[in-house]
């Protein structure tokens, strides 16, 4: 059951208009939008303290479209987070994100499970087998720390604490 009420762009504070502004106006545009014009997600609950909100959105899309993991490399790890939080948004979401980006239907069956799975980019490679480090023990090694370089473990940390807080947010708000 949805915990947080329907939350009409009229009824917005001003602060949490500004929240609701640079979502629609941003990278995302208006795909996190329902019928009613009101956010989806874990966006809604971001109203609730525009200014907590604000900055997470603007880590997400800093993820999101300024990272320079490749674009299948961090669909992989979201998926391993969404996989780890049992995150069914997430999941959905990022599934046809990656699907769009040449993940196969065996390959995201085994991101939604759990299974082995094999890839060929070594980045891609490297970066399903640190999310699932991480989402699972909280740490690297050091081999597997030195798969990837430092900026590119920090923006994989990163990357798995925001999807592991939406995940948390989602299932929290009943969203």
């Amino acid at each position: 059951m949805r915990r947080l009420p329907p939350q009409p762009p009229s009824d917005f504070t001003p602060d949490a208009r500004a929240v609701y502004d640079a979502v629609v106006e941003g990278p995302r545009g208006t795909s996190m939008l329902d019928e009613g014009g009101e956010l989806t997600g874990p966006f809604g609950a971001m109203l609730l303290s525009p200014p907590v909100g604000d900055a997470l959105q603007r880590l997400g899309a800093a993820i999101r479209y300024r990272s320079k993991l490749g674009d299948r490399a961090r669909e992989i790890a979201i998926l391993v987070v969404a996989h780890a939080w049992d995150c069914a948004f997430e999941r959905q979401v990022h599934e046809e994100i990656g699907r769009g980006l040449g993940l196969t239907d065996a390959q995201l069956d085994a991101l939604r499970t759990g299974a082995p799975l094999e890839l060929d980019d070594p980045e891609e490679a490297a970066v399903l087998r640190l999310t699932r480090a991480l989402v699972s023990r909280a740490d690297l090694d050091d081999e597997e720390y030195g798969a990837l370089p430092a900026s590119a473990v920090f923006e994989l940390t990163t990357l798995v604490g925001y999807y592991a807080t939406l995940a948390l947010q989602l299932r929290v708000f009943r969203v």
